[in-house]
């Protein structure tokens, strides 16, 4: 049963990241209508053309995100900021060597000077994204992480030290408590490229090299890494199977790959 039709319109937010852009290319190639949420208008036109509708706004302000959430059916969220504080969590200053040491042990102080950390991004922007979602949608699909249930036990205690595994299951619950239609994907470690691709050919012709084989569990039992292709896939192929509603899968890359992955399966299993 296909579940995505001619006059659907689709929203990928985190467009322009390694999960983003290659669920894009994705959905193009099925001929599904692509909308993007972006934050920089250049950055997306210079990735994908004139082949998307380009809507620029940010999850983590609620009052940009109306033109992006208008008319779409279905929404897929790829957003997502480092596990470790980084240049990549946008702190209003350029931080020296003395404040890297306040950043890193001091929790409060880190929220208040980045604008880019974990909660602000998984929780907080995901929240968002739901509240302004419309209630017609047909699917909101959530990139996550494994672990989100064993954040006591290594490796994911480390992996959330400083709160991406929190904020992610703040984010799938604020998903699952909307009411809203859902699918949820816990990709274990991302691995392949690309990640910074500003050429839709190439975003097309993106394969793993028949690498390993995509395992599909529940209840997160799973570890061991993902392939961003593989993770795109799934989130794209998820549409397509009413089966998948109300269903949270986690996934990761091990044996020998067939020559065909059977989503329909794998899902279903």
């Amino acid at each position: 049963m296909t579940f995505v039709r001619d006059n659907d319109l689709v929203l990928v937010a985190g467009a322009t990241g390694g999960v983003g852009q290659l669920v894009v290319g994705k959905l193009l190639e099925k001929n599904v209508r692509v909308r993007i949420l972006t934050r920089s208008a250049q950055k997306a036109t210079k990735m994908f053309d004139d082949k998307v509708e380009i809507v620029v706004g940010d999850i983590r302000e609620p009052s940009t995100l109306t033109a992006a959430v208008e008319n779409v059916t279905h929404i897929i969220c790829c957003t997502g900021t480092t596990a470790f504080p980084s240049a990549r969590w946008e702190f209003d200053f350029k931080p020296n060597l003395f404040d890297w040491g306040k950043i890193f042990l001091d929790a409060d102080y880190r929220e208040a000077k980045a604008k880019n950390t974990p909660k602000k991004v998984d929780f907080v922007g995901v929240s968002n994204l739901v509240s302004v979602a419309p209630r017609t949608l047909k699917r909101f699909v959530f990139v996550s992480s494994v672990g989100i249930l064993r954040k006591n036990q290594p490796p994911f205690s480390i992996l959330n030290g400083f709160g991406v595994l929190d904020a992610k299951q703040k984010g799938e619950e604020a998903i699952i408590n909307s009411g809203l239609p859902y699918t949820i994907i816990r990709p274990g470690r991302l691995i392949d490229g690309p990640y910074t691709s500003y050429d839709l050919n190439t975003l097309l012709k993106a394969t793993t090299g028949g690498k390993l084989d995509v395992v599909v569990g529940k209840g997160d039992t799973l570890a061991g890494d993902a392939s961003r292709i593989d993770v795109a896939a799934a989130c794209v192929e998820s549409l397509f199977y009413p089966s998948t509603e109300g269903q949270v899968f986690e996934l990761v890359n091990k044996g020998s790959r067939p020559a065909a992955i059977d989503w329909e399966k794998l899902f279903s299993q």
